[in-house]
């Protein structure tokens, strides 16, 4: 539907305002900063049994109206801002009445000093809103990482004093609005999590509150629940008390509609007892992919309101799409069509370090959804240097359908030309029931034997280290040639981080087996899966920006332990079989289900090694160049490159393959 055909909506002048609550009293509006202005709150329509709250101003109240929905703002780069910024600007066209959110709005995970600025920052951008904004509270806006223990609540009273309450209704024209929280956890333990079912579990008091709000909206025509975890979905959320609140409000009556966030992707969950459930994706935050036609988008949920009836309308920019679209079976659809991969089945291929090469590569595809699919392969844009009988071939594959081709390539000898992996490349169209849907292009490296290594490779007279940017930085290392048997080993490796947000990998092997080294908002951690099941070593502080530290980590077969700079820093009881994949392992990233990298660690690493057994059992100091042994199955200098790989100086003799962004510096 393009934009021009969306409703159009009056432009009212706000001069106005009237700030509700049960008792009177005066506080500061959450949206005029600390120098804002104070109001006096007399009408009983805002609630909320939060003491001392920060009570936010009201929209102006007009007959039949429309609000906007945001979803996430964070887990992704600073450039999201970006984006907030550019729906900001969208909705003053709209001119809606009023702007809800879904929680996660500012980065988080972090000490008070650095909240109150990424808090400042949102506000300052909210704020260029010409219509009222309620908040959501979400993991990242309350979630606290710092050195020591998290303060009781974690980061609660910083929301609550600059954001507003933690839950909370309102009434607007002929609808009540109602804010929930979702990350309460254990009030007892201090704990918070979004993936642990005991503590998804919605507090005695929280629910007396809601109880309260609905009795209070019962002769309106709606009501709308904002929270930020879609508990309703199952998975993560199983073990809470979300049915004792959907029967609440089924109770209720007039409840019409629930929005939430937190999983970065459009979902629709239906009519339920009355109520329809929306998930939104993200204004701002982290996508795992840009696919629009298949809810993996920044947008708005504009929503319509009339007295016997709503509608919702989800606005990327440029287009208005139907969110009732995107039920679980179709997001089921689109994502076993994102798995489709060429496969080398078979090569041949031999290169020289005079820069030549020949040989035939045989590849599959399989379309591994339900829907018919058209895919055209090709080789890479970026393997210039190779000739190839791959041009552009067409395929139309029906549901679960393979074919089989091959491939011959050829490569000049020139030691001057760029050195490039060659890659099959497949350009996929899902065929949906009412849309063509131009996936993102993928591709699979050649396999590629190397002739011949000079015997003084590693004398070690350049002394350099990786630089990630990116994934497209993170070095690639196949299943088949690390050979690390079951058992005890250790992982080691020099980091430099150059920034500590999110979560980043290291180096990863993982997706519910094997193992990682993972950066959680800076503070490193080992990550080992036995038996199906994770057991992590984590330290309590951050590695330092800009500075090389050494990281390692051992399982022991009776415990998981992380040294930092030679010195432990945590473990955990831990026994059992590695939990194995076919998943290769990255050095600077963390493979997804299909095995590419995801993740990345920003920053530098250097000197990474895997050895069989523990290699360290108290506290050491680290070596700056690691040496062969028996025992070690990988150790990568990083010093330089040989074409398109990194050599591998242990006994295993293999090799990593650099990523399309792979870059060296001194260190």
């Amino acid at each position: 539907m393009p934009t021009q055909a969306l409703p159009s909506i009056k432009r009212i002048a706000r001069t106005t305002l009237l700030c509700l609550s049960i008792i009177p009293f005066t506080a500061s509006s959450a949206h005029d900063g600390a120098e804002g202005h104070s109001h006096e709150h007399t009408n009983k329509s805002f609630f909320t049994t939060r003491e001392k709250p920060q009570v936010l101003p009201l929209a102006t109240e007009e007959d039949a109206f429309q609000f906007i929905v945001y979803g996430d703002r964070t887990g992704g780069s600073p450039a999201g801002l970006k984006v907030l910024e550019q729906a900001v600007a969208d909705t003053n066209l709209l001119s809606p009445d009023l702007v809800m959110t879904v929680g996660d709005l500012i980065q988080g995970y972090n000490e008070k000093p650095e909240w109150m600025r990424q808090m400042s920052e949102y506000k300052e951008i909210m704020n260029r809103l010409d219509v009222r904004w309620f908040p959501v509270a979400g993991n990242h806006d309350v979630y606290w990482r710092g050195k020591g223990p998290a303060p009781q609540g974690h980061h609660e009273s910083n929301y609550e004093q600059h954001f507003g309450p933690l839950w909370y209704t309102f009434r607007h024209k002929n609808a009540g609005f109602v804010v929930l929280y979702s990350d309460e956890g254990d009030p007892v333990t201090n704990q918070k999590a979004f993936n642990i079912g005991k503590l998804q579990r919605m507090s005695d008091e929280q629910l007396a509150f809601l109880e309260k709000a609905l009795q209070q909206h019962k002769e309106l025509d709606h009501v709308f629940v904002f929270l930020h975890h879609p508990r309703w979905i199952g998975g993560g959320y199983t073990g809470s008390n979300w049915d004792t609140v959907h029967t609440m409000m089924k109770e209720a009556g007039n409840v019409s509609a629930v929005f939430a966030g937190h999983i970065h992707h459009m979902r629709y969950d239906g009519l339920k007892d009355g109520i329809e459930y929306f998930t939104l994706a993200t204004t701002g935050g982290h996508l795992s992919a840009e696919i629009p036609g298949a809810g993996f988008l920044h947008h708005l949920n504009v929503v319509t309101v009339r007295p016997d009836h709503i509608s919702v309308a989800s606005l990327p920019v440029g287009a208005v799409m139907d969110p009732k679209e995107f039920t679980e079976e179709f997001i089921e659809e689109v994502g076993l069509a994102r798995k489709l991969r060429p496969i080398i089945e078979s090569s041949d291929l031999l290169l020289n370090t005079n820069g030549s090469a020949a040989g035939k590569v045989t590849v599959s595809v399989t379309n591994p959804s339900p829907r018919e699919m058209e895919v055209t392969a090709s080789i890479g844009s970026a393997s210039r240097d190779w000739l190839s009988t791959l041009d552009h071939q067409h395929m139309t594959l029906a549901a679960g359908e393979r074919v089989e081709f091959d491939v011959k390539l050829q490569r000049m000898p020139d030691m001057d030309a760029t050195w490039t992996i060659p890659r099959i490349e497949l350009h996929p169209t899902f065929l949906g029931e009412s849309a063509r849907i131009e996936l993102p292009s993928v591709s699979t490296p050649v396999d590629i034997r190397l002739a011949a290594v000079p015997a003084d490779y590693f004398r070690g007279e350049m002394n350099q280290c990786l630089v990630m940017k990116n994934e497209k930085s993170a070095i690639r290392i196949d299943s088949d040639t690390l050979d690390l048997p079951d058992g005890p080993f250790t992982l080691e490796a020099w980091l430099n981080p150059s920034q500590t947000e999110g979560m980043r990998a290291a180096v990863a092997k993982t997706q519910s087996s094997e193992f990682a080294f993972f950066s959680d908002e800076g503070v490193p951690q080992f990550d080992v899966n036995l038996n199906g099941k994770y057991y992590t070593a984590k330290a309590k502080n951050k590695l330092p920006v800009d500075q090389w530290t050494h990281v390692a980590g051992v399982f022991d077969g009776k415990e998981v332990r992380l040294y930092v700079g030679g010195k432990q820093v945590g473990s955990i009881a831990a026994k059992g079989k590695r939990t194995t994949n076919r998943l290769p392992l990255f050095i600077g990233a963390d493979p997804d289900n299909a095995g590419q990298p995801t993740r990345p660690f920003l920053g530098k690493i250097d000197e990474v090694r895997l050895t069989t057994g523990a290699t360290y059992t108290e506290d050491f100091t680290p070596s700056k160049r690691f040496e062969p042994s028996e025992a070690v199955r990988l150790l990568l200098h990083l010093d330089r490159n040989l074409g398109p790989y990194v050599l591998d100086h242990s006994p295993v003799a293999g090799m990593g393959t650099l990523g399309t962004s792979s870059t060296f510096s001194a260190r």
